[in-house]
């Protein structure tokens, strides 16, 4: 791996981000506001009057906003590094480009990580003032739980990036989304405690490293007792970011290199 070839990749996806960032900026906003207006303001007022004692002394748009910015960048993160990888490997094939320079392969990964660790904060950090605005928690500690956030979508992004260069068929991808990812969202622990779970589907949803980001957001905004250890919480993202990492590499290599 090197270094200054890697900073190339970024450089040449915030070429690309130049002509397109309007667009992302708009969904950066956008997405937390009508997450909690709809789901924080207006189901959470239902909510409020009929079971908060289920939340403790919180509310239930203080409940949903730190895992909604969890899970936030678990989307974000699976936006940046499924479809691009596919495109760059089979419909635009500029990875095949960039391959052809001194670049590598392990290049082309770091580049596209730290260029998606880039856009993990900065959406991370735009829904931490949404949080704040809201008053669905204090803006310093909405920005304490940014790297936690952004920890959770690089466990996404290199396993998907992974997935994304081994799928043969489009179809796959779809696939995976509608069965995998929709439900990862849903059932992470953002929009209700998962020991209202069935309790077969627990020991589940606790392998999932979205369920592992809302607990720590949670935690650092409203304090929350975390379930597990924070070192067991961090340390399980980074494992699976890791993973991820090495079997993305070995992936493009066996793609890339013929």
């Amino acid at each position: 791996m090197n270094t200054p070839r890697s900073l190339m990749v970024v450089e040449a996806e915030y070429r690309i981000y130049r002509r397109t960032w309007r667009g992302t900026v708009l969904t950066t906003w956008l997405r937390p506001i009508l997450f909690l207006v709809a789901m924080g303001m207006g189901l959470g007022a239902l909510i409020d009057r009929n079971v908060n004692q289920a939340l403790g002394e919180a509310g239930y748009l203080a409940f949903l906003a730190p895992g909604l910015m969890a899970a936030s960048a678990m989307q974000t993160a699976i936006t940046e590094a499924s479809w691009p990888v596919r495109t760059g490997i089979k419909w635009r094939k500029n990875y095949w480009a960039q391959i052809s320079t001194p670049l590598t392969t392990n290049d082309l990964l770091t580049g596209l990580m730290i260029w998606i660790t880039i856009r993990l904060l900065f959406v991370s950090t735009a829904f931490a003032v949404v949080i704040w605005v809201f008053g669905a928690g204090s803006f310093g500690k909405a920005l304490m739980a940014v790297p936690a956030a952004t920890l959770t979508g690089m466990a996404f992004a290199s396993p998907l990036a992974a997935f994304a260069a081994w799928v043969k068929e489009d179809s796959t991808m779809i696939a995976m989304f509608r069965f995998s990812i929709i439900p990862l969202f849903l059932f992470s622990g953002a929009f209700f405690p998962i020991e209202q779970l069935p309790d077969f589907l627990e020991p589940i949803v606790v392998l999932s490293p979205a369920w592992h980001g809302v607990d720590l957001c949670r935690w650092i905004i409203l304090g929350t007792p975390l379930t597990l250890s924070i070192w067991t919480e961090l340390g399980y993202l980074a494992a699976t970011m890791a993973a991820g990492w090495w079997a993305a590499a070995r992936q493009l290599r066996k793609r890339l290199i013929v």
